[in-house]
């Protein structure tokens, strides 16, 4: 199952907004959705030339593809594709232009043929770059698909290395009965990459230097990486090069892989040994560890899941700061939607959108030039904006200083920063009467800020952030001590700890630290070997909670929370 109306496959849709990594917990974006294009007829994928004109292409299932200005206004029909076939889940799914069209004109186009096969073929644009000369057709390639009209992936792309990438189902049915997922001499339930090229006469593909299986002659070389189900939607974060999968799924889990850019090709996904993370049919498979298992999986119940995923992009565009840094996922049957995070810690934040008025039947995301992301609704014939629906409270990553020469040096970092206007430093010598010592201006700077603030002074100094939005709201952080003078010699820091970091600056002769916790208990100690200078000692291993550190033989006790 994928589209019920139009009997299409199952898909999921998921799309990932990326930037800083944030901690486990952190708030994610609330999504909506605005109509941008109406009028369509069965909408598969909307994409843009990269040729700097801002022009978004709507490719309809039938075969036609319509071309829009950058004001979203209908310009006319871009290219009719004829000769495809619309059976099952069958049409025209996807368009590519070449990383040059700007200057070689060249496009390509996934559909499927009445025969039920899988073709790639390519096209050049006309003297009107509204239109495509339709005499310069040229089939590319052509993947057997006998028996099912079905799983027939979906997506192509030009990945950062200039090659073009191609998602293939496994050939349909159920379960995989052929096992094609899992064969290297069949180009189905893969991700190919080819290196295609622009020549006036056959061949118009390559073999990319790089591609994993050329020496094994068990595995086509076509094949970047194999185990797919139905890879209908995917994509890469334009900006990192990470591949992002969402696989649909048989009859329990739905799933999402990603790629690291850093990796090479080679993954098997495990597919029709695995659905999600659980065993489907083993029979001839490796051990579990052979696979590469998905980071985000969900079951086939609607309230809290669905069946039919629909893969997105990570957003990259300007408009919305908050939303940097998050993938998002939608199911079609259900309606669910979710958006995913970096916890920051190597794993991942998963959120469960609000998805009540979000439009039905996304069978795809895609983006703009700037980065707009754009969702396009199977259901009603009608192309979405996705936009940011609420704005979120700033999240203080981290609060830290140092203090030397008369001089405390403080450093922080930031996410969700929407519309925040100014950070005004304040200080207090006893910790209730604050004074301002200074003005940051909110830039939403990855790299975090810093305020450098010259006061002599002994005994303690204490720090906090007033953060002002643009309405004049504000809002203080935790308050931040530092030990100045005489006492200044050794540091205990941050107060508050959000990363699983604590940080010491010691002078010469410590010997080891304790923490302890509120019931007098030793949860940690630490030898410092008469280390001095800056340190740091993780507490990942310890529970969220209150704390005293100590410096064994000095009288610097520090409380500490852990968050």
């Amino acid at each position: 199952m994928l589209f019920k109306r139009l009997q299409l496959p199952v898909l999921t849709v998921c799309f990932f907004l990326a930037g800083a990594a944030l901690k486990a917990g952190a708030q994610q974006p609330v999504l909506q959705y605005s109509s941008a294009i109406t009028g369509l007829s069965d909408p598969m994928d909307i994409v843009h030339a990269g040729d700097g004109s801002n022009r978004l292409f709507v490719v309809q299932r039938s075969g036609t593809i319509r071309v829009y200005n950058a004001s979203l206004g209908y310009v006319r029909d871009f290219l009719t594709v004829t000769g495809i076939g619309t059976a099952g889940e069958g049409g025209l799914l996807s368009l590519a232009f070449h990383p040059a069209y700007g200057t070689n004109g060249y496009l390509f186009v996934y559909y499927t043929l009445p025969s039920l096969d899988l073709e790639l073929a390519r096209y050049q644009v006309s003297a009107n770059p509204d239109s495509v000369d339709v005499a310069s057709k040229q089939i590319v390639l052509t993947i057997p698909h006998p028996t099912n009209s079905n799983h027939n992936g979906g997506r192509l792309l030009f990945g950062q290395d200039g090659y073009l990438y191609l998602g293939t189902g496994d050939g349909g049915g159920a379960g995989d009965v052929p096992n094609n997922a899992q064969n290297g001499t069949v180009l189905l339930g893969k991700m190919l990459r080819l290196n295609v090229t622009t020549t006036a006469t056959a061949p118009f593909y390559t073999i990319p230097p790089g591609n994993p299986y050329t020496s094994d002659p068990n595995v086509s070389d076509e094949i970047w990486n194999l185990g797919l189900r139905n890879p209908f939607r995917w994509s890469f974060d334009r900006s990192t090069g990470d591949m992002w999968i969402a696989d649909v799924g048989q009859g329990a889990y739905e799933e999402v892989d990603f790629l690291p850019a850093a990796t090479t090709g080679g993954h098997n996904l495990g597919w029709r040994c695995y659905e999600g993370n659980t065993a489907y049919n083993t029979t001839g498979c490796l051990a579990a560890s052979a696979y590469t298992a998905p980071i985000f999986v969900y079951g086939h119940n609607n309230v809290t899941g669905g069946s039919s995923i629909t893969g997105g992009h990570v957003y990259r565009g300007t408009e919305y700061p908050a939303m940097a840094g998050t993938y998002i996922c939608a199911d079609y049957i259900s309606g669910n939607q979710w958006t995913i995070r970096p916890n920051g810690s190597g794993g991942w934040s998963v959120y469960q959108q609000n998805s009540a008025t979000f439009p039905g039947g996304l069978v795809a995301f895609g983006e703009a030039e700037n980065g707009t992301l754009y969702a396009v609704s199977l259901n009603n014939n009608t192309v979405y904006k996705v936009e940011l629906a609420s704005v979120l409270p700033l999240t203080l990553r981290f609060f830290t200083g140092t203090y030397q020469n008369s001089r405390a040096t403080l450093k922080w970092e930031t996410a969700m920063e929407q519309t925040l206007d100014r950070f005004e430093v304040e200080y207090s010598r006893d910790g209730q009467q604050y004074t301002f010592a200074g003005s940051v201006k909110a830039e939403n700077k990855p790299s975090g800020y810093s305020f450098g603030h010259f006061l002599p002074a002994n005994g303690r100094l204490f720090y906090r952030l007033k953060m002002i939005d643009r309405d004049g709201s504000h809002r203080f952080s935790d308050i931040l001590t530092l030990n100045a003078g005489a006492a200044a010699d050794a540091l205990i820091y941050p107060t508050v700890i959000k990363d699983g970091w604590l940080h010491l600056s010691l002078p010469a002769g410590m010997n080891r630290v304790h923490v302890t916790a509120m019931n007098g208990a030793v949860v940690l100690q630490q030898r410092l070997d008469g280390n001095q200078g800056q340190q740091r000692l993780s507490l990942g291993g310890l529970a969220r909670g209150m704390y005293i550190v100590r410096l064994e033989g000095t009288g610097v006790r520090q409380k500490i929370v852990l968050d």
